[in-house]
């Protein structure tokens, strides 16, 4: 494993996860079975994922000064993310989500960003922010010039840039021009222009068309597999391995965090696709 480090610049969230038998529809209150905190944000959860297949991770963030905060710096301290970079925020509060989970293991979800929204360019102007950075990760819940600012940074660099553009949100011609690989899901996928994607066939077409705006584009489609362009132009498509299905909720970070590092140990991209592919059916089997 390359001694190189994933850094992850992106959200922080204090995860409130609610089960219930089923999601509710609209104006239904239903009836949950528990609650529990977990710690989340697509950042960190793909810091912590990078982590766990064997890579070095560092964190650059923000959180509040309360008790989400404190928990979301301890969580990331006790997986073995350097978390140097995740700044204090006084006066706004930790980003949270609430989850709703049900008995099939699908699950619903609402953010608040607080904190994430005050990331910008001044977190990324200390020099020893870089310091052996191998690979950068992005995701869209943070602000884009903060994205805009990490991946123009990491591309004076020579170090690549991964964007899981999730949540969906229009793109500026800016932030396209420096994205080394794209990753999206079937609905993201779907946001961004390309036809629903029903079956591996439709998700490689996805992969090629997104790949003429991206050097590399990986469409993941859930129970389906994935689909991936690489930069020389080699299409993979990738069935998913069948497992007993626990929950999906973050298999997609789980993804990320695995994509990662392969990458940034110096793995071409379909066997970083494979990976992740195997560490993302682990995740939804509950071996995580």
């Amino acid at each position: 494993m390359s001694n190189a480090i994933v850094m992850v610049v992106g959200s922080l969230h204090y995860d409130i996860i609610v089960e219930a038998d089923h999601l509710p529809r609209m104006d239904e209150t239903a009836i949950g079975t528990r609650w529990y905190p977990k710690f989340g944000g697509k950042g960190g959860n793909q810091a912590v994922s990078a982590i766990k297949q064997g890579a070095a991770a560092r964190m650059v963030g923000a959180v509040g000064d309360d008790s989400f905060g404190h928990f979301l710096r301890e969580k990331l301290r006790a997986a073995g993310v350097d978390d140097r970079f995740v700044r204090l925020a006084p006066g706004v509060g930790s980003g949270m989500s609430v989850a709703l989970l049900d008995a099939n293991g699908d699950y619903a979800a609402t953010i608040v960003s607080g904190a994430n929204l005050t990331i910008g360019a001044a977190d990324l102007a200390d020099p020893a922010v870089w310091q052996d950075v191998g690979l950068l990760v992005l995701q869209n819940e943070v602000p884009e010039a903060a994205n805009i600012a990490a991946a123009s940074k990491a591309r004076r660099r020579g170090i690549r840039t991964v964007l899981n553009a999730a949540p969906y949100r229009v793109m500026s011609p800016e932030l396209t021009t420096l994205v080394d690989i794209l990753v999206v899901n079937a609905v993201e996928a779907e946001m961004m222009g390309t036809d629903k994607i029903c079956s591996l066939s439709v998700a490689a077409t996805a992969a090629t068309k997104l790949a003429e705006r991206f050097d590399a584009a990986i469409v993941t489609a859930g129970a389906l597999g994935l689909a991936a362009l690489d930069q020389r132009g080699q299409l993979l498509v990738l069935p998913s391995k069948t497992v007993e299905a626990v929950s999906s909720h973050g298999a997609g970070d789980a993804f990320i965090g695995a994509l990662a590092a392969a990458m940034v140990s110096g793995a071409d991209l379909e066997f970083a696709c494979r990976a992740a592919s195997a560490a993302a059916a682990r995740h939804v089997a509950g071996l995580t």
